[in-house]
């Protein structure tokens, strides 16, 4: 069980700390100025100069990994469910760490989402 409870608290954390730190890249480098190959290639190779880039894929696949081996510990139907914690990360880490306005609707469907994963944890045992 305690196997279980670290790759979860990986999966969410690091995942969802990957995404953060994506997401302040894309703060950074902005929006491709086109769909064309040549744009995207700028887009990426800016990014890439970024360590938030970096640290982000890095913890992204920490989380990608644990993804993998807590589910051929528990079924996907548990998991899945489970992993959804990482929304209500997502909007604390949008807020604390980007500085995004986070409205009380979207509190609430935070709020909503973790008691769904509640009931998840619940039912398992």
């Amino acid at each position: 069980m305690a196997e279980e409870i670290i790759l979860l608290l990986l999966i969410v954390v690091a995942g969802t700390g990957g995404e953060l730190c994506v997401a302040r890249t894309m703060q950074v480098v902005g929006p491709a100025t086109g769909v064309r190959p040549a744009a995207l290639r700028r887009m990426v190779l800016r990014a890439a100069r970024i360590g938030w880039m970096w640290l982000g894929l890095l913890l992204m696949t920490l989380a990608f990994f644990s993804l993998l081996e807590m589910l051929s510990l528990e079924n996907v139907s548990f998991v899945v469910p489970v992993t959804a914690l990482s929304y209500g990360f997502g909007a604390l880490g949008g807020k604390i760490f980007l500085r995004e306005q986070v409205s009380g609707r979207r509190w609430a469907g935070v709020l909503l989402v973790c008691i769904g994963v509640g009931l998840v944890l619940v039912g398992k045992h």
